[in-house]
């Protein structure tokens, strides 16, 4: 990767957005540099938890065995199958055989929902997650997340505005929480107008958060737009002054 954006979003980073959680990138490879190989885990695990290392610094890659859980290993492009019944799993379930989630109305609708879905297909067998300050020159970003605050948040929906016309450059697609964070923002970095993905909505994925966070998944091409208008936007304004002194005081708050 460039290790001259790397450093150019750390410092400007810290200038306008004070000590908030850094964001973690992901991309594919069949041979991760620099990361530990994530363990098959013994029992359904949702991967958006094991996400929480990737935050505190650890850089980890997953193969489809990794991924605890049927749906992060569709939504990482790993396989495409869904559970057998899982349009009743999603909405009313089936008595005395399957709880139902009740996220659609009718399994009628899930079926009609599931037509939407994007096809997908991970281009390696791995996937590599490391924060963005333990990134090297080896590595090559695909998409980067943020897991943040609501004013953080803020400044970042803005700034992903800042050169766009168009009022959606940013979008909240009804999606697992892995799949906001994966396969959307991903399969973004290929389209025409590249644009960032609102998410961790998804109540499943919800306790594996903090519950003041939300996820801003943004593709690499997208994200160094918007490094690069850091410098001459809103952030300059006594306006975002007085919104980085809150996140600032939140962030003492947690210590």
């Amino acid at each position: 990767m460039d290790m001259n954006l790397k450093e150019a979003f750390l410092s400007r980073w810290r200038k306008y957005f004070g000590q908030a959680e850094l964001p973690i990138a992901f991309y594919y490879a069949e041979d991760p540099p620099g990361a530990l190989q994530m363990r098959q885990p013994e029992a359904h695990r949702c991967v958006i938890a094991d996400l929480a290392r990737i935050r505190r610094g650890e850089s980890l890659y997953f193969d489809v065995n990794a991924i605890g859980c049927p749906g992060g290993k569709r939504y990482a492009g790993f396989r495409r199958e869904l559970m057998p019944g899982f349009e009743h799993f999603l909405s009313c379930g089936i008595p005395d055989k399957m709880g139902g989630e009740r996220y659609k109305k009718s399994p009628e609708l899930v079926k009609r929902a599931l037509e939407y879905l994007p096809e997908f297909e991970a281009p390696a067998n791995y996937i590599v997650f490391k924060r963005w300050d333990e990134l090297d020159e080896a590595d090559e970003p695909a998409v980067v997340i943020f897991f943040a605050t609501p004013d953080v948040l803020a400044g970042l929906f803005t700034l992903a505005n800042f050169d766009e016309a168009e009022p959606n450059a940013v979008y909240a697609p009804f999606a697992a929480g892995c799949a906001a964070i994966v396969e959307y923002p991903y399969l973004e970095g290929h389209a025409e107008r590249p644009r960032a993905v609102l998410g961790m909505f998804d109540i499943s994925a919800r306790p594996a958060v903090p519950r003041d966070r939300l996820t801003l998944a943004v593709p690499i091409s997208k994200f160094e737009r918007m490094v690069g208008n850091m410098d001459e936007s809103f952030l300059l304004t006594s306006t975002w002054g007085g919104v980085k002194k809150r996140i600032e005081a939140q962030v003492a708050e947690r210590r």
